[in-house]
This record gives C-alpha cells, sequence and structure tokens, in this order.
C-alpha cells in the first residue's frame, strides 16, 4: 500500500453505500484507441469540438454510456470516455457497498492506488490536450462521483479545458472550486454536503465566467 492510499478518503455518504443501478441499455458508440488510452468508448460525430466523460469507480457502465449517447446526440458533438483505471479493474460493483472493514480498507486503497484523483487529472489534462492537437477547436469535461472530483480539479490554471461539469461529485471541496478557471455547471444530489455546496456557489459567483456557470441542487435524489 502506497503513502497515497493512507491520504485519499472519500466521505461521501451515496458513493460508499448505494448499491450501482443496473441498465440493460445496448451503448450505441465503440471503442478505440485514442491518445495514450488503449481503450476509450467514443460515441457520436464528427464534431469540431469534443466532451470527455469520467466515469464512477465502477468504470464503464451502461447507463453512464447511454448518458454519453445521449449528450453526443444532443448537442451533436463526439464524447470520449477514457478507462482511466487501465491497466488495472474498476471497483467491483458486487463488492459495493462494502460492509466489512476489510471491504472498507479495500475501497479506501483503491482510491489511494488505482483510483487516485491525482494520476487521473494528469491523465484528463493530457487526453484534452491530445484531442486538441487532433483537431477540437474546444474540449469540455463531465464528471460522476469521482469523476467529478478528478474533473473539477482538472480545470484549475492552464487547463486545456473549456468548462466542466459534475454529477452527484464525491469528495467536493471549495479549494477545488477556488482554483477554477472555466465555467463550471454542478449538480449534487442529497447525499453530497451541501454547505460545501453552497460556499462552491458562493466562490463560482465571483468568477469573470459567473453568466456562463450553471447548478441544481437534487434534494430528493
Amino acid at each position: 500500500m502506497t503513502t497515497a492510499s493512507h491520504m485519499i478518503h472519500n466521505s461521501n455518504a451515496a458513493c460508499c453505500s448505494i448499491p450501482p443501478v443496473q441498465s440493460e441499455y445496448t451503448p450505441q458508440g465503440t471503442f478505440k484507441s485514442v491518445g495514450d488510452f488503449k481503450k476509450v468508448y467514443v460515441t457520436g460525430g464528427p464534431s469540431e469540438n469534443a466532451i470527455v466523460c469520467v466515469y464512477d469507480i465502477f468504470g464503464y457502465f451502461p447507463q453512464t454510456q447511454q448518458g454519453a449517447d445521449i449528450i453526443a446526440s444532443t448537442l451533436k458533438t463526439v464524447v470520449y470516455m477514457p478507462d482511466f483505471f487501465e491497466p488495472n479493474a474498476p471497483f467491483p460493483s458486487e463488492n459495493f457497498p462494502p460492509t466489512t472493514e476489510e471491504g472498507k480498507k479495500s475501497l479506501q486503497n483503491f482510491f489511494g492506488g488505482t483510483a487516485n484523483p491525482g494520476e487521473a487529472v494528469k491523465k484528463l489534462t493530457a487526453f484534452a490536450q491530445t484531442l486538441k492537437s487532433d483537431g477540437a477547436k474546444k474540449v469540455g469535461a463531465y464528471g460522476f462521483c469521482w469523476g467529478g472530483k478528478v474533473t473539477l480539479s482538472a480545470a484549475g490554471e492552464s487547463t486545456p479545458l473549456e468548462a466542466v461539469s459534475i454529477i452527484h461529485p464525491a469528495m467536493l471541496s471549495v479549494g477545488d472550486a477556488e482554483k477554477l478557471t472555466v465555467p463550471l455547471g454542478i449538480y449534487i444530489s442529497k447525499d453530497e454536503p451541501v454547505d460545501e455546496y453552497i460556499k462552491i456557489l458562493d466562490v463560482i459567483a465571483k468568477k469573470p465566467f459567473a453568466t456562463k456557470n450553471d447548478n441544481k441542487y437534487y434534494s430528493n435524489m
């Protein structure tokens, strides 16, 4: 176990206690090798712009891919969903939520190792830069739960991203929002800390791009 695994703690109630939803959806996109990633779910296009999806700790799931398909179709753009955990596996959904101390330790070790947010931020930044080098004029990103933490953290100074969005984000921190340099869409559920959410709204309201931000609190979800 690395030092990092002692330091990364995801205290999000929903992320650590609610089983993942099952889905029968058949994804419309295909898997390709793009940039440094051997496996990337790609859907939609052609388009001069691109959107990157950062999945949650369960990796590829039909409902996450369905969301990417809907966004690609609605916005007439290309959506890329890289396998941020390669060459390792995502957290096994059958072991979630953890019910034993050993299971909880395994989850936190996962956040410290395979799913280390800092390393994922580097990967997301490099991937967005690759897309721009390949011709994308604008690149945005959105992330779910763990992916929300990664996406927001990647939107600081010198980011190649034009805008970011986070959905029921884990490890929500106003400190991340203070470093934000691009517009943010933030959508929390009843399981995220409302006080931190309000602090973030206050911070982004003072940003030069304040009119481009968006937010909604899903208090009954």
